[in-house]
């Protein structure tokens, strides 16, 4: 099953049903400030520094509440910036989680380096209850990247801050089992809806920006008739509710 909503995340959430997804995956702002740092830089690379800039502004701390609510157990990776690390590893070690820092390091950064270290690593947060397994492989189960910014994807979808596709799947793979339910409620462009069909895992994603919704929805819809002609449940309003039912629990 397939389900997608132009909303905002954090009202949309509220929908979910208790102890419903098996695991979330998401890519939230990143909550920079100011203080980019200089370099010489092409018009584009100027550009995509606007969009970061733009796409900055955090999340809330209610929203990660809602997301343990609607997992069965915690188990939920999380792009984020070395500022949020610190805040992260306290939220979910206050609810008696473990976790593990991945790395992306790329190969081709944006050369923004004036008075600071060149910004060529993302972090990537996971937390896992006690309880939930990691899966996958040798081969999955790395915990750093070594690749290129993907221009490609970039120019395709439109989207500043889109993820590997590969590194997402080996997230999935590593996490989840095939059926499970994966949410992502910072869609985006629809990386994490894609790997989620490939590899045979229902989705539920949220994206609030209306251009990158109708981008994540196309996509998902192209690799959904690729795999098994699942039919997609779109929902651009805030009346209908995910059809995905679940156990309560609290938190």
């Amino acid at each position: 099953m397939i389900e997608l909503y132009n909303a905002d995340c954090y009202e949309k959430l509220k929908d979910i049903p208790d102890g419903s997804v098996d695991l979330v995956i998401i890519d939230p702002p990143y909550d920079i400030h100011a203080g980019f740092g200089g370099g010489i830089m092409k018009g584009p690379d100027k550009e995509y520094l606007n969009q970061i800039k733009g796409m900055s502004n955090g999340f809330r701390e209610d929203t990660l509440r809602q997301l343990c609510r609607v997992m069965k157990k915690i188990n939920c990776y999380i792009f984020c910036s070395r500022k949020q690390i610190l805040p992260l590893v306290e939220f979910f070690t206050g609810l008696s989680c473990n976790w593990e820092l991945l790395v992306w390091c790329k190969s081709n950064p944006v050369p923004a380096c004036c008075n600071k270290y060149l910004s060529d690593k993302e972090y990537i947060l996971f937390f896992r209850e006690k309880g939930v397994k990691v899966l996958g492989s040798f081969e999955t189960k790395r915990t750093y990247y070594i690749t290129p910014l993907n221009q490609k994807d970039k120019k395709l979808y439109g989207h500043p801050t889109i993820k590997p596709l590969n590194i997402v799947k080996n997230l999935i793979t590593n996490s989840s089992r095939r059926g499970g339910v994966i949410l992502d409620c910072f869609m985006g462009s629809g990386t994490t809806g894609v790997a989620a069909k490939e590899l045979g895992r229902s989705f539920i994603g949220i994206e609030i920006d209306e251009k990158y919704y109708k981008i994540a929805e196309k996509r998902i819809a192209e690799a959904t008739e690729a795999t098994e002609n699942e039919p997609i449940l779109r929902n651009t309003n805030e009346e209908a509710k995910p059809s995905l039912q679940g156990k309560k629990k609290g938190f």
